[in-house]
Parts: structure tokens; C-alpha cells; sequence
């Protein structure tokens, strides 16, 4: 008579064996404990993956990222809990990582794509134009009197009110509201002549 086991028995042996048994074992090279683990705890994996990840495929690369870590040297103590909390703990942070690095990249496409537009908008034929347009300002604000020009300015480039420009000044506000109106009207014309010109 035989003394030797059936083939299944080793099979059904190590079916029967703790998680850490099984992860120790693993940690020794028998790689065969792998599939037994999996099996366990695949569902818990995936599960916590799809959940925060959102995505099939994201969820099952992070599951197998997740198994393989166990054949190498991990971080996972069989003195200090279960291998089922360990698995938890370590996908909710792989995932949590993913999520980040996967905002931070959206964050650089998103800067790209407006410094591109920047770019763009700031052409140099756009600059041009920019400039020309400047220039003609300069020139039509020349052909007004000191007084309207003042008024302009210190409405336009400053942001001052009428009051305020009237306060400055220590005009009347009716003097200031005409010759801004009188040198709006004078800016527009030559502006206008300048433009038929070109």
C-alpha cells in the first residue's frame, strides 16, 4: 500500500491555511499561494478599485498592482492584524494616489491648454494691431487741449470719477462732465479721420 498522499491533498491543505500562513509561504518563494490569496480577496480588491476609481479597467490594474506587492517585500506584518485589513488599507491608498496624480495631470493638461491660448491670443500679428492701435490714441489724445486730455486721464487710466476729477482739479463738476463729452467727441473724430486715412 501506497504511503504517498492523493495529488489534491497538498491543494486542499493549503485552501485550509490562514491568510498568514499562506503570506509567509509566499514571502518564501512558493508562489503557488498567490492564486489561493487572490481568490480570497479579489472581490474586496476590486471592489474598493471600481468604487473610488470609477473605472473597470483602472480598477482591475490597480487590483493586480495590488497582489503583486505581495510577492514582493511589503510593508504587511502578520503580527499586527489581518491580511484582509492590510488589503483594504493599501488599495483605498493606492487608489486615493491615482485620484491625485490623476487631478494633478488633468491640472498640467488644463495650464497647457490656456497658456496655450495665450499664446495664440497674444500673436504677433495681434501684438501688432495692439500697437498700431495704441498709437493712433496716442496721436488723436495730441490734438486735444491739456485740459480735455487731463480730464481723460485721470478718468481712464486712473479709474477716477467725474466728482473725484472735479475734487482734484477743484473744478466744477459741470466743467469736467464737458470737457470729458467735448474730448471724447474730439478723440472719436480723429480716430475716425485716422482710420479712413489708413
Amino acid at each position: 500500500m501506497s504511503s504517498e498522499a492523493p495529488s489534491n491533498y497538498s491543494e486542499d491543505n493549503n485552501l485550509h491555511q490562514t491568510d498568514a500562513n499562506l503570506f509567509v509561504r509566499l514571502q518564501n518563494g512558493e508562489t503557488d499561494t498567490l492564486a489561493i490569496l487572490y481568490d480570497r480577496h479579489v472581490g474586496l480588491v476590486y471592489g474598493i478599485s471600481w468604487n473610488l476609481l470609477g473605472n473597470t479597467a483602472e480598477a482591475e490594474d490597480l487590483t493586480q498592482d495590488i497582489f503583486l506587492n505581495l510577492t514582493k517585500k511589503c510593508s504587511y506584518d502578520p503580527q499586527r492584524g489581518s491580511l484582509r485589513t492590510y488589503l483594504r488599507i493599501l488599495t483605498r491608498s493606492r487608489a486615493l494616489d491615482r485620484l491625485r496624480s490623476r487631478s494633478r495631470q488633468q491640472r498640467i493638461r488644463n495650464q497647457a491648454l490656456n497658456e496655450n491660448a495665450k499664446v495664440l491670443s497674444e500673436s504677433p500679428m495681434e501684438e501688432a494691431v495692439q500697437i498700431e492701435r495704441s498709437h493712433k490714441i496716442v496721436e488723436a489724445l495730441k490734438q486735444l487741449s491739456i485740459k480735455e486730455r487731463e480730464v481723460l486721464r485721470m478718468a481712464y487710466y486712473q479709474g477716477l470719477s467725474q466728482s473725484e476729477i472735479a475734487q482734484r482739479l477743484g473744478t466744477a463738476l459741470g466743467t469736467v462732465k464737458s470737457r470729458t463729452r467735448r474730448g471724447l467727441l474730439k478723440l472719436r473724430q480723429a480716430l475716425t479721420d485716422s482710420r479712413d486715412r489708413s
